[in-house]
């Protein structure tokens, strides 16, 4: 299987995680970290809803803030992760009370494990910056940190999958 990192970006119900789950696909080992905290009612409802895209022989870790961690623990040469998704985990930190410049550095800290990475890791994030200025600070604050956020597990990884109507478009192929 061999190591390899990959981010997979997109807007809403656009694929992404129908695509991270396909990437994995042929894996003996999965493990899929999911970082959402469902806070409400129809949180919980979409959480379950990604539950039944996964079969049994996928194992489930829940993390919303500790990704490196996660990645540190989990971490082997003959597995795969598919973490998802960087955008919660982000909105996670800013729940938390974590400063812009913390969340900066998480972020930081999330690209350089991935370099090391010994398995292979499929990271999920939404595309936040491509629709209409937000009319309120912390709605923008938001956007602006998940924008860092992916620039640099984009810069990080290997290969990163732009998903438009479900359909992937590799942006940066392997090996760049």
């Amino acid at each position: 299987m061999g190591s390899a990192s990959i981010l997979v970006i997109g807007g809403c119900r656009s694929g992404k995680s129908r695509q991270a789950l396909a990437l994995a696909a042929g894996a003996d080992q999965r493990i899929f970290v999911a970082t959402c905290m469902a806070r409400d009612d129809e949180m919980r409802a979409r959480v379950q809803r990604h539950q039944a895209e996964r079969d049994a022989s996928w194992q489930t870790v829940e993390e919303g803030e500790d990704l490196v961690a996660v990645l540190d623990r989990w971490d082997q040469a003959d597995r795969v992760m598919v973490v998802d998704c960087l955008t919660l985990w982000t909105s996670n930190l800013l729940v938390a009370g974590l400063g812009d410049a913390e969340i900066e550095a998480r972020a930081e800290g999330l690209a350089l494990r991935l370099k090391t990475i010994r398995g292979r890791v499929v990271l999920v994030a939404n595309e936040t910056g491509a629709g209409i200025v937000p009319e309120n600070p912390l709605a923008r604050r938001f956007r602006d940190l998940s924008g860092l956020v992916n620039q640099k597990i984009a810069a990080a990884c290997q290969q990163v999958v732009w998903m438009v109507a479900g359909i992937p478009v590799t942006i940066k192929p392997a090996g760049i």
